[in-house]
């Protein structure tokens, strides 16, 4: 059956956009005013080659669970019934994972299920975040604004994630081409150097002779340190997974310099941007904090939630445990118990994120500033020092030649 490509306005006039299958553009028109959409464009969908590669397409990337999420609390708040909304999103999902989601999402609430009792069973795809958030819309009968918090906290999440990854993917790319680079001289390049050096009949100078040594042992072992790599790779990710090695590891990384810092910016703009839509949405703080505590990305940080967690259990605030920590800033703490006091503690951790996002920012700025000097260094020493030791011995020979 042909698939059609859709556009149109809802009766609280907001704009969607869709695809659905069809035998026909008549049929289309007619099944989007059931719907309660007045079409403005409808038109066949341009066919695809059919090539794909193994392994994509079967997992559901943030951008796409954030666009499902915007265009679900657009229906809903368009008056649209959850399984008509569900029966759209999932008809016009270009990622078949994510379509086989829906539909037996929509499949469950039609049986009788809850929204959120059908979205808990997808765990990789509706973390517990969004599950506790949509209960406590539809709690709360508020599940349109719920929507729309949750699509501006992954969108958000996704905009840190890109500054993080874009500040590190020149110093990646420059050292991956060194070491690239550094490999090719030392396998192809320099034992013609070695090959020319044995008929000179003199000694050659000590940094030539060093970088024949590791020309040598490259070429004899190059198979082998390879594998002793991938062996302490696996060894590390085998100590991270321990309780102990994460720990361990984790408190190392906030005490770099620099990274560190930037690592405890974005943990705290995390934590503030989460439990603050979820107090604001109304899901209770201790469920919260645990759910927060799960998605701190750091053990040392994680363990300071849950101190902060079981003091608010236990009667008491929840700055005071944050402040003994030492993890969160002063000024962290401090806006938290005033949010605590005056009862405005999810508006205080939304001031709390927008800071640190902007926090964020400039921690990203200064270390890609630091770093494009140091990988200069870098690939002045590593390769700079190749191609000297190189030349030291036809150096020496112009220099006897000429004398």
């Amino acid at each position: 059956m042909p698939k059609f490509v859709w556009e149109g306005k809802t009766k609280a006039g907001g704009t969607l956009t869709g695809e659905i299958e069809a035998p026909s553009e008549a049929f289309v028109l007619a099944q989007l005013r059931r719907q309660q959409i007045v079409p403005s464009k409808v038109k066949p969908k341009a066919r695809d080659l059919g090539f794909k590669m193994p392994g994509f397409g079967g997992k559901v990337s943030q951008k796409e669970l954030a666009i499902f999420t915007r265009q679900f609390a657009t229906m809903i708040d368009a008056g649209l019934p959850l399984v008509q909304c569900l029966d759209i999103l999932g008809m016009q999902q270009e990622n078949q994972a994510f379509k086989s989601v829906i539909l037996k999402v929509k499949e469950d609430v039609e049986s009788g299920s809850t929204f959120a009792d059908a979205l808990s069973k997808h765990p990789k795809v509706f973390d517990e975040l969004f599950v506790n958030l949509v209960a406590a819309g539809e709690v709360g009968g508020i599940l349109d604004t719920i929507l729309s918090r949750l699509a501006a906290h992954i969108e958000k999440a996704m905009k840190l994630a890109k500054k993080i990854k874009g500040a590190m993917v020149y110093p990646s790319t420059i050292v991956a081409v060194a070491v690239v680079v550094t490999v090719v001289l030392l396998v192809y390049v320099i034992p013609i150097f070695g090959k020319m050096f044995q008929d000179f009949g003199q000694a050659l100078p000590a940094p030539t002779m060093f970088v024949l040594g590791i020309s040598a042992f490259t070429r004899k072992y190059f198979l082998l340190v390879i594998v002793a790599l991938a062996v302490l790779a696996g060894i590390f990710r085998w100590y991270r997974n321990q309780e102990n090695g994460r720990r361990t590891t984790d408190a190392l990384l906030l005490k770099l310099p620099i990274v560190g810092s930037l690592l405890q910016r974005i943990a705290v703009a995390r934590f503030s941007r989460t439990l603050g839509t979820m107090v604001s949405s109304g899901v209770p703080i201790l469920e919260s904090m645990d759910i927060v505590a799960k998605t701190a990305g750091n053990k040392i940080i994680e363990e300071a939630i849950i101190k902060a967690r079981m003091s608010i259990s236990e009667g008491k605030t929840i700055a005071e445990p944050l402040a003994e920590s030492k993890v969160f800033p002063p000024m962290v703490t401090q806006m938290v118990a005033v949010g605590e006091a005056t009862g405005a503690l999810d508006a205080m951790l939304t001031k709390i994120a927008d800071f640190y996002d902007d926090e964020v920012d400039s921690a990203v700025e200064a270390l890609t500033a630091l770093l494009e000097p140091m990988l200069m260094v870098f690939l002045g020493v590593v390769i700079g020092g190749l191609v000297v030791a190189m030349y030291l011995p036809i150096f020496k020979l112009a220099g006897v030649v000429g004398g």
